[in-house]
């Protein structure tokens, strides 16, 4: 059985031959540069700037050499362009302030404030306003609240539908070309983000990408909206959804089923003790947008459809369900009520836990390799049973992750991959 096997198995509840295992195929199971810089030196491969694929998280490519030693199952299509709105291209040298050496796209331009800190700027144009801010010995970087007027009686749903349109035919061209060249070049199942379908996802909500963004865009007016403004924001769905769906038609002309994961919602409902949203208002405010594009999804293509939710959320994960989600991630165990067991017995034969191997929180980051060791081995043991687990951790692994730790995980995963 190959990779992409292995993949679609698991993602069809059934049990595969091993353990499906993914670091880095999306931007919230990814590995901080700084990490995968450590790794390949572990690994005794030569060492060389670590390419930068997401420029918002700054996080770095596992290549094909890290891939093997990792013998994971999935990989991404490079995103056509940055959470900053330029495009990954034109590969330049940069370093990050813990001496990492990178590769950034062309236009990835910085200046330095007085604080030391860094500012990026959307499509890398210095003549506007900044939209991001990384801090002096930061690892990744913060959107910047730009918002500027608006009718806060009479918002405009135009304003804040001002980043979504037609992909375009470069992007369509582009994603063509490479997921034919990973679908030839290798067996792994491949993940895609056709995106423009994340309904409220306050990663996006500021719009970092925007040299000049209208409308509501500040975060705390955003999740005041969902409280007061609420046809404002069912209407703004119900034609942000009408976009994607024809976007999401072109996305499978160009890679057909090739890809296997597409990548559709990052939009976060949960804190560390409860989700701040309740079932009811799930139902009302999103269910209905992402309900109409997973079964125009699942009427229409073998994609399995990939929602990310951080948080203590179990009484939402029925709604997930509802809405068409195939997959979870990142699994938050060490949030209040989210423990591995119940997760699987309640919820294991619906849905796909893709995550939930180790608490980044403090296991992986702050734990020693032994106690890495036990929490891997023991999730792998609950979540692995009938199929609907992808190995990977909750969320990124982030710079300070000690390499002894990230090895003894990955001893884990090797002692516990085949069923004994």
């Amino acid at each position: 059985m190959n990779a992409r096997e292995r993949v679609r198995m698991t993602l069809n509840h059934r049990e595969p031959d091993k353990l499906v295992v993914e670091f880095g195929a999306t931007v919230t199971s990814g590995i901080s540069a700084t990490l995968i810089y450590k790794l390949r030196k572990a690994f005794g491969l030569k060492e060389k700037p670590i390419r930068i694929i997401d420029c918002y998280q700054m996080l770095g490519e596992v290549d094909e050499e890290l891939r093997e030693k990792l013998d994971i199952d999935c990989v991404p299509v490079m995103p056509y362009k940055t959470m900053f709105g330029f495009r990954n291209e034109g590969w330049k040298a940069w370093t990050m302030f813990d001496g990492t050496p990178v590769l950034v796209p062309e236009k990835f331009n910085t200046a330095q404030d007085a604080k030391g800190g860094l500012y990026q700027y959307a499509e890398g144009d210095t003549s506007f306003a900044p939209s991001g801010y990384m801090p002096e010995g930061g690892h990744y970087f913060d959107a910047i609240v730009r918002q500027g007027a608006f009718d806060e009686d009479n918002p405009s749903v135009e304003d804040n539908l001002q980043e979504f349109g037609r992909i375009s035919d470069g992007e369509l061209e582009y994603v063509h070309r490479e997921v034919d060249g990973l679908y030839n070049s290798c067996d792994c199942a491949i993940v895609g983000s056709p995106g423009g379908t994340a309904l409220g996802d306050i990663a996006l909500v500021p719009a970092p990408f925007l040299k000049d963004p209208k409308g509501i865009r500040d975060i705390e007016e955003w999740y005041v909206s969902t409280a007061i403004r609420r046809d404002f924001l069912k209407e703004l769905f119900d034609r942000q959804t009408d976009i994607a769906m024809e976007n999401l038609k072109l996305y499978y002309q160009a890679v057909g089923n090739k890809v296997d994961v597409v990548f559709l919602c990052g939009t976060d409902l949960g804190t560390q003790n409860g989700p701040f949203c309740s079932p009811d208002t799930f139902r009302e405010i999103y269910l209905p947008y992402y309900k109409k594009m997973t079964d125009w999804i699942h009427q229409n293509t073998d994609w399995k459809v990939f929602k990310h939710c951080c948080g203590s959320i179990v009484p939402l994960i029925d709604c997930f369900i509802e809405a068409g989600f195939d997959i979870l991630n990142p699994v938050q165990i060490g949030a209040t009520n989210m423990d591995p067991q119940m997760l699987k017995d309640t919820f294991g034969d619906k849905i796909t836990f893709w995550g939930g191997g180790v608490d980044t929180q403090k296991n992986l980051a702050f734990g020693t390799p032994e106690e890495t060791y036990r929490q891997a081995a023991e999730n792998i043991r609950i979540f692995r049973q009938d199929g609907g687990f992808v190995f990977n951790t909750i969320h990124n692994i982030q710079a300070n992750v000690p390499v002894e730790n990230f090895l003894a995980m990955l001893d884990a995963v090797r002692d516990n991959r085949v069923k004994k």
